[in-house]
């Protein structure tokens, strides 16, 4: 694992780094050039984390999309040992709630057979984000503290994806997200939203909305719960 204090974004430059192998971390002390889900203006805090990790592909390995629950798991996992007895749960498709605020978020980027699981923790501090209430863990440990032990989780949570069923995985993250039944709105673009209620996950991940007795199957969007 390297911790390195830089600016820019951590996930493009793993990405980009044509020397970087599976189980390399790269985790930023400071970061100006990095971006949320659907081109959000990203927010950089000292303190807070910022670090990405790199998967490389196999082609016995589940959907690609699915690792986005791998993600999910380790976070929480990560964050419950650092911190318990807090309320945690994991909000579809990439966020890390505290009670109903925002407290880490995950994004995934894709070259080939390579992903880069990028994530944002609010260890420190938590940014002023339009439309949506954001906690912190106010300093409970720092960021140099935080990546090995995610590092870790990571390690056990992806031989777990790669050796389960998709569908006892899936399980394994809808025990610890919003319940089935939960009121959902959808946002698949800034213009276009949909409601429903939550019907679970398929096996790679993407997400069942009940909506006037059907249920959709929505790939890719933001959630508001």
């Amino acid at each position: 694992m390297r911790i390195v204090e830089r600016t820019g974004s951590t996930n493009a430059d793993l990405l980009n780094d044509g020397n970087a192998i599976e189980g390399d971390w790269l985790v930023a002390m400071t970061q100006d050039a990095g971006r949320g889900r659907q081109r959000r203006e990203w927010v950089s805090e000292a303190g807070n984390f910022f670090g990405s990790t790199l998967v490389v592909l196999g082609a016995a390995d589940p959907a690609p999309q699915s690792l986005s629950l791998a993600a999910g798991l380790a976070l929480i996992e990560a964050v419950a040992v650092a911190v318990p007895s807090q309320p945690l749960m994991l909000k579809w498709p990439n966020d890390l709630m505290l009670g109903h605020s925002k407290l880490a978020g995950i994004l995934l980027e894709r070259n080939g057979d390579r992903v880069v699981v990028g994530f944002g923790v609010n260890l420190s501090s938590a940014p002023k984000l339009e439309g949506r209430d954001a906690a912190a863990l106010n300093g409970a440990l720092l960021p140099q503290a935080f990546a090995p032990l995610l590092a870790g989780s990571f390690a056990r949570m992806l031989s777990l994806w790669r050796s389960s069923t998709p569908e006892a995985f899936a399980q394994a993250w809808l025990v610890r997200a919003h319940p089935v039944g939960t009121h959902l709105t959808v946002h698949s673009s800034a213009d276009e939203k949909v409601t429903g209620t939550f019907d679970g996950i398929d096996p790679d991940g993407a997400l069942r909305l009940r909506r006037d007795g059907e249920v959709d199957v929505i790939r890719a969007g933001d959630v508001e719960l």
